[in-house]
């Protein structure tokens, strides 16, 4: 598998990729994880346990498996860039359907076409983003690290709107908030849509380079279990936070600072991301977002959530940067879009797990530090995993 030549593009990669993280701004730093901020008004609406909480950010986890299961054929049939748009549409109009019923069927079906919209857009955006970066080597990890603070942007975004318009508008004004998300991503998804990536994007018709599995078995669990452990703190804190006492200013700093801190990720994260030292770097990040997962155990007060907010949010986007280099400095590039698809599918089997377990273990013992102590737990597991990942020969 053989992609065109990138030398076209070496004056403007930076703007070209941040183009791109337009893509996981819209599917996932809005696609999925504004949910969160809309979940304690649904609960309360729609009368839902945690279980059924948890089990809508399941169907999105499955249909974010099944795109990734799907993107490498996908991006091979169509092109990188048809994959990004064609996809990120798909995001879009699962936000609309969101806002038209509070049915369990429909809202099912909404979460999972933005899971599958998600994960397609992200795996050909990645691939596309690594082929642009590589046209200046020197700074290559740095560059991709751009591509990565798209969901951080997303984050903010839902967070400055969706408690206000929730506050606005009293209870049961979910479906609003997902207007107001749809709307959203129709502006950002204007600059993507215009764009032009001439390079790096057609497949050709030649066998695709193969990515190794066995080698890399006990790298795909750590990020398993990284995926399942994050997604109970993404999915719950904003009902922790407002379960202790955070109104909609609260909620709002709170998520606006998870998602502010992608944006400082390429910097903090820069030198660490370059190691091509097998799973040292994922093991190092892996374990501060841990840290950062387990600090609401130790109180809920602001200072606490803050630094929790900021420690979890600068690591988090920061892991699965270090996943993609860990592809690249493995693999050719003809084999990069099916090693980000192998990671995405580990990742996507972990987070559908993830909530829907965690939210029966809160049903059963009536508390949400329950689902921060499994979350913590599990990306404590992923660290130590990822370290015993050594460099492929």
């Amino acid at each position: 598998m053989a992609l065109a030549d990138t030398s076209r593009q070496p004056d403007r990669p930076a703007r070209l990729i941040l183009i791109l993280s337009l893509a996981p701004t819209i599917g996932l730093g809005i696609g999925r994880f504004a949910y969160s901020l809309v979940l304690p008004d649904m609960r309360d609406t729609l009368a839902w346990s945690y279980s059924v909480a948890g089990f809508m950010n399941t169907v999105n986890a499955a249909g974010y498996l099944a795109g990734a299961l799907a993107a490498a054929r996908l991006t091979r049939r169509f092109g990188l860039p048809a994959a990004v748009h064609w996809s990120t549409i798909a995001c879009i109009l699962s936000l609309a359907l969101s806002a038209i019923s509070g049915n369990f069927f429909v809202l099912s079906f909404a979460r999972l076409l933005v899971g599958i919209g998600a994960a397609v857009a992200f795996v050909a955006g990645a691939a596309l983003a690594a082929r642009i970066a590589q046209t200046h080597p020197a700074r290559a990890d740095f560059l991709l690290s751009l591509f990565y603070a798209g969901p951080g942007l997303g984050i903010v975004s839902s967070g400055l709107v969706a408690p206000f318009v929730l506050k606005a508008f009293g209870a049961g004004s979910w479906w609003i908030v997902w207007w107001a998300m749809t709307l959203l991503s129709t502006v950002l998804a204007v600059p993507l849509m215009t764009a032009r990536f001439d390079s790096g994007t057609r497949l050709s018709e030649t066998k695709p380079a193969q990515f190794p599995i066995r080698p890399i078995l006990i790298y795909l669990i750590g990020y398993f279990l990284f995926g399942a452990g994050y997604i109970a703190y993404m999915t719950f804190m904003i009902a922790y936070v407002r379960d202790a006492g955070g109104g909609a200013v609260a909620q709002s700093a709170f998520w606006c600072l998870l998602g502010m801190s992608a944006f400082v990720t390429p910097w903090v994260w820069r030198g660490i991301l370059a190691w091509n030292s097998g799973g040292l770097s994922t093991t190092i990040i892996l374990g501060v977002n841990a840290i950062g997962a387990s600090l609401p155990l130790f109180g809920h007060s602001a200072p606490m959530l803050t630094v929790s907010a900021l420690v979890f949010g600068v690591s988090f986007f920061a892991i699965v940067g270090s996943t993609t280099a860990f592809v690249r400095f493995n693999s050719p590039p003809d084999a990069w879009p099916k090693g980000i698809a192998a990671m995405t599918i580990a990742f996507g089997i972990g987070q559908t797990l993830g909530p829907t377990v965690v939210g029966a273990i809160t049903d059963r013992f009536g508390s949400l530090s329950y689902a921060l102590n499994a979350s913590a737990a599990l990306l404590a597991l992923g660290a130590i995993a990822a370290a015993f990942q050594r460099r492929l020969a």
